[in-house]
């Protein structure tokens, strides 16, 4: 499990998400493979470790930008320390069945930034 504050996913997104991931593979050494339920979401390592990520379809499967998920402890707690920052959340907790959860915030300076929780860190 990674540790609060930890970046560990990064998402591409792609308008052709073939030619990325070809362009990816060929730079980096990237190897893709989809997940059952994300089809269209193309999954990588980025070498050893916890870091990876996904090339997915812009505005499909993947936001308009790239996004890099940051592992939190409680997205609610993390979503209320923003607002009181003066960033903004442009999206809540969301579920990804039988995974965990999502949530994309706006820092000061508009970027965004993924939050991700995973479902052994929540109390039943």
């Amino acid at each position: 499990m990674a540790e609060h504050g930890q970046m560990g996913h990064v998402e591409i997104p792609a308008d052709d998400p073939d030619r990325a991931k070809r362009f990816y593979g060929a730079l980096f050494g990237w190897q893709f493979q989809e997940t059952e339920g994300f089809e269209g979401y193309h999954m990588f390592r980025a070498g050893p470790g916890e870091v990876g990520g996904a090339i997915g379809k812009r505005g499909e499967m993947a936001r308009e930008t790239m996004v890099q998920y940051v592992s939190v402890d409680s997205i609610d707690d993390v979503v209320a320390k923003v607002r009181d920052l003066g960033g903004g959340v442009i999206l809540g907790r969301t579920e990804v069945p039988g995974m965990g959860w999502y949530g994309i915030v706006r820092d000061t300076e508009g970027g965004e930034i993924g939050l991700w929780e995973e479902t052994a860190q929540t109390p039943a």
